[in-house]
């Protein structure tokens, strides 16, 4: 007998989620609080136990415009100098799939498409949810009921308040730093001397551009979307500012130190963002009764080892997994359990370890013991 599930949030943790509950044979409705399902914001890294996991699910890479990588570097972003490179060319032979950089919204796109059969409500912002009895309630007072809700509802997750018992407790901690964001498309670049002189020392993947001047985590980051036609950045800083300030003024203030190449290509970007980096302690729990908490909800982390979206895709498939067709309603709390023991601890050294960029591992290795595997699992000590 299927269950019926509500999941609250279609961002990618939720279409997922959806996606994979749905092929395991539940009834799935979800509920957006938004007035559209879309995405926003930049491109993002697919790593191997991201992209095993779509791919079960039967997402199309070429459909979502996905570039593969062939390396990982660390570059010198103010001397342009490598620093550090990790081949990648034969990622599917080592890790059993490779390395994608993918827009958002192309990523969420083919989501939608593979939930194209799902009861999608939109505009249904969920404020409160009762765990033991087993529904939600809408802004607008009325209530939703099923057998299993997983909140996927984000950073600000209303359903991790629900959890943990206390929405004080659940709220996410600033992390003093923000990210500005901007992309270019290809074409206006090609002809380019500045792009030209990076191309030349620029790898087929993540380009992370350190700043060797200051002991800061100060840095920037540069890979393609969207078959090579669109190039993404990012800038990591700590710096504070007004709401309606000069974004792009600002990005060159943190930045203009770095190769006159990359402070070139700052001052041409059309749009700057930034965006606030937050996070949470790991969650001693993910579940109560019958809310589960799945990506960001579960596990807010940092950027630093590009694994947000991918733990959110972990979770998606574990919990399409350990609900495979026959579960019963009977057999959820088993389930959900189960899924608990395989994911938090696992999420948790991942979420730690996001909280430092690369290299500085060492920094938080005596809280990623914290969350190490039992010893009879077998797993990491």
């Amino acid at each position: 007998m299927s269950l019926h599930v509500i999941v609250v949030g279609a961002g990618i943790s939720g279409l997922c989620t959806a996606v994979a509950l749905q092929q395991a044979g539940h009834s799935v409705k979800i509920l957006e609080k938004s007035a559209f399902a879309a995405e926003v914001g930049a491109a993002l890294l697919i790593t191997p136990n991201g992209e095993r996991v779509l791919s079960r699910l039967g997402f199309d890479f070429k459909r979502a415009r996905a570039d593969d990588m062939t390396c990982f570097e660390v570059l010198d972003g103010v001397t342009l100098k490598p620093l550090h490179r990790a081949e990648l060319r034969n990622a599917r032979e080592e890790y059993g799939a490779p390395l994608y950089t993918v827009h958002r919204v192309d990523l969420h796109n083919e989501l939608l498409r593979l939930t194209s059969a799902l009861d999608l409500q939109l505009s249904s912002k969920v404020v409160a949810a009762d765990a033991d009895e087993g529904f939600v309630v809408l802004e607008d007072g009325t209530k939703h009921h099923a057998d299993l809700i997983v909140g996927a509802d984000g950073l600000r997750s209303v359903l991790r308040g629900v959890v943990l018992g206390d929405q004080e407790t659940a709220k996410p901690t600033p992390s003093g730093m923000s990210a500005f964001r901007f992309m270019i498309p290809t074409a206006d670049l090609q002809d380019d001397p500045y792009f030209q002189e990076l191309q030349k020392v620029k790898g087929r993947g993540n380009s992370v551009l350190a700043d060797t001047t200051a002991q800061t985590e100060r840095h920037m980051v540069w890979y393609t979307c969207r078959g090579g036609q669109v190039q993404n950045f990012a800038g990591i800083h700590d710096s504070t500012h007004s709401d309606d300030a000069d974004l792009k003024t600002l990005m060159l203030e943190q930045f203009g130190h770095y190769h006159p190449s990359l402070v070139h290509i700052i001052k041409v970007a059309p749009n700057v963002t930034d965006w606030p980096l937050s996070f949470h302690d790991p969650l001693p729990t993910w579940h109560r009764s019958k809310v589960v908490l799945v990506g960001d909800a579960a596990h807010p982390m940092l950027p630093f080892g590009a694994q947000g979206a991918n733990q959110a895709i972990e979770d998606a498939g574990a919990l399409g997994a350990l609900f495979s067709r026959g579960v019963s309603v009977a057999d959820a709390p088993s389930r959900l359990a189960l899924f608990e023991k395989v994911r938090r601890l696992r999420a948790s050294r991942v979420q730690s370890l996001s909280r430092v960029r690369l290299g500085k591992e060492k920094e938080v290795e005596d809280r990623v013991r914290q969350y190490a595997d039992p010893p009879e699992s077998g797993g990491f000590h």
